[in-house]
């Protein structure tokens, strides 16, 4: 959206301003028609929280996005398929949120904890649906909760996340090295074509 694209740019005031229009829109369809609209407008929420918080405005931007994690987990209620990976999301953007205001504040740190743990129980779900997708953001946030149990003085259960987290990413490796295993044992028996990233790599062909 123009949001993003400003922020890509660098000009952030521009896209908080272009952000928080779209959600203002998105808030007015919302009351005249809310289950059309709903998904658009919990990601606008979502996205204008970020803005907010990269402009340091971190206060108002957790206001934002605790009330995207409220409409992504109703969303979710209705049909977990399509909108767990939003409050996922959300919930992410949440705690990320509150670890910085743990930096002056420590009390967020365990409401901080609280969501990574939730997003985490939420990713371990879509994982055993759709691995290839889901592993990679699982680890990332146990990663994340083992962070946070250290900073918070229990070391030992964020070894047990960080453990997690290393047997995650050592599944992910096994079950890649098995497929680029298969793919190029299939191009050298003749049964499928050379793989583009074996035909990309410097010199083959001379060889």
């Amino acid at each position: 959206n123009l949001g993003n694209s400003l922020s890509e740019l660098g000009q952030h005031e521009l896209a908080l301003a272009a952000t928080r229009e779209a959600t203002d829109l998105y808030r007015a369809l919302v009351a005249r028609s809310s289950d059309e609209f709903l998904p658009d407008f919990a990601r606008s929420l979502h996205n204008l929280g970020n803005k907010l918080s990269e402009l340091g405005q971190h206060e108002p931007g957790l206001a934002i996005t605790r009330e995207a994690v409220d409409l992504w987990r109703t969303l979710a209620a209705r049909n977990p398929d399509a909108f767990l990976p939003g409050l996922a999301w959300s919930l992410h953007n949440l705690s990320v949120g509150l670890i910085e205001l743990g930096q002056r504040d420590l009390g967020q740190r365990e409401p901080a904890l609280a969501a990574t743990r939730e997003a985490v129980d939420i990713y371990r779900r879509l994982a055993i649906r759709n691995p290839d997708e889901f592993q990679p953001e699982l680890a990332r946030r146990l990663n994340l909760v083992g962070i946070m149990w250290n900073r918070l003085g229990q070391p030992e259960p964020g070894l047990a996340a960080t453990h997690e987290a290393t047997e995650v990413y050592r599944a992910l490796v096994h079950n890649r090295a098995k497929l680029v295993y298969e793919i190029v044992g299939e191009w050298l028996e003749g049964r499928a074509p050379l793989p583009p990233a074996v035909a990309a790599v410097v010199g083959l062909e001379a060889q």
